[in-house]
């Protein structure tokens, strides 16, 4: 079973991330991973965090000489900014508490709900480790499994479709023409002129002392069908990724294919026809369901809409509520960005890269590298010749 497990604080020393499960003999070096947490990193409206952290990844275990040992992988991002909070962060008795103390909870975190069910008088405590700064662990566990697809030649690729009110032309294409189309792109959107108007929307929030949300699209390329099951509840794949999308910071909403749209819609006009050629096996047309039907993949691309709102850490705060004294009072602000939709895709795109691996592992299985991708391309002669 390949699976993990994260820690660390937002301004502790490091976040770890441990992996278990990966197959011997996979290439995996710090460059490769480095490139995805430099992008969770990147993006129009990013906030002054991203001017002191420059995420570089440290394998600490389960690698030797560029390749995975069948062993678990303990990965380490240090946080740059700890020498700034180790006399408020660190771990020993006499640690200075009184400082750097939140008791006003901020609308829309997890700081109210949190300090209420483990009992915290300092909300610290709470935001250290919701924060999404945890979530540069997961695209660094992202990024092993998606060197894992790499080797299975299936590709995950995100794109903004909307920031606030701006509406983007989702580019529906090969993998190589929207990986040219999101070049250079300041908020990994593939259409310039609402590129362009998202930028401006963006500029008004700040001057506003407001934040804005979006939606990204996250879209997988060459997913054969048959991963991910529908005997159980919990294996089923759309349920999964879902869940997967869900559990980023600030995410309220997912949904595959068409989603809410197909809802309003006559079922002639929803489900995807299937079409046989000899040699290619079954097919279809269309993709409204994008890609997945009954919680298992069906052979089209998969595509999945997350919607996230709009960062709840605002420089005009809402109202609050002390919580030691009950007194009313403005929300405390921390360090935060305007618009995170970009970096969410980035961890989009790592969350579903890690669910496709798991599947495609239950799938094929193998402990080395060599092992799975002689099962996979059974599997995949099979799915030509069914």
């Amino acid at each position: 079973m390949l699976r993990y497990l994260t820690a660390g604080e937002s301004h502790g020393p490091a976040l770890t991330a441990i992996i278990e499960g990966m197959p011997a003999g996979v290439t995996l070096t710090g460059d490769y991973v480095n490139r995805q947490l430099a992008r969770r990193q990147g993006g129009y409206g990013r906030g002054a965090r991203m001017k002191i952290e420059s995420d570089e990844v440290r394998f600490l275990s389960g690698v030797r000489g560029g390749l995975t040992l069948g062993s678990p992988i303990t990965l380490q991002v240090a946080n740059k900014d700890w020498d700034n909070w180790s006399e408020v962060m660190a771990p020993e008795p006499g640690t200075r508490l009184d400082e750097r103390v939140v008791t006003r909870p901020r609308p829309g975190h997890a700081d109210l709900a949190g300090a209420v069910k483990y009992g915290h008088r300092d909300i610290r405590n709470v935001l250290e480790r919701s924060s999404a700064r945890e979530t540069a662990a997961r695209v660094a566990v992202g990024s092993v499994a998606r060197r894992l697809l790499d080797e299975l030649g299936i590709k995950v690729t995100g794109q903004v479709v909307r920031i606030g009110s701006v509406e983007a032309r989702a580019l529906g294409c090969c993998k190589e023409d929207l990986a040219d189309a999101l070049a250079g792109s300041q908020l990994l959107c593939s259409d310039p002129e609402a590129e362009r108007r998202m930028i401006d929307a963006i500029d008004q929030a700040r001057e506003q002392g407001d934040t804005l949300g979006g939606i990204f699209q996250i879209r997988a390329y060459g997913v054969p069908a048959g991963l991910g099951s529908y005997v159980h509840w919990d294996r089923r794949l759309d349920g999964r990724l879902a869940a997967a999308l869900m559990s980023i910071q600030a995410v309220k909403g997912v949904e595959i294919g068409l989603g809410f749209n197909a809802a309003g819609q006559a079922g002639s006009l929803v489900q995807d026809e299937i079409f046989y050629e000899h040699g290619r096996g079954f097919f279809r047309r269309s993709n409204h369901a994008g890609g997945v039907e009954g919680g298992v993949t069906n052979g089209e691309i998969l595509i999945l809409n997350a919607a996230m709102k709009p960062i709840p850490t605002l420089y005009r705060p809402l109202q609050s509520v002390d919580l030691i004294t009950k007194e009313p009072l403005s929300a405390s602000i921390e360090r935060s960005d305007v618009c995170a939709v970009p970096a969410a895709c980035v961890i989009g795109e790592a969350v579903v890269a890690w669910e496709l691996a798991r599947a495609c592992l239950e799938k094929c299985g193998g402990d080395t590298l060599a092992e799975l991708k002689g099962n996979w391309e059974k599997y995949l002669l099979y799915l030509r010749q069914v």
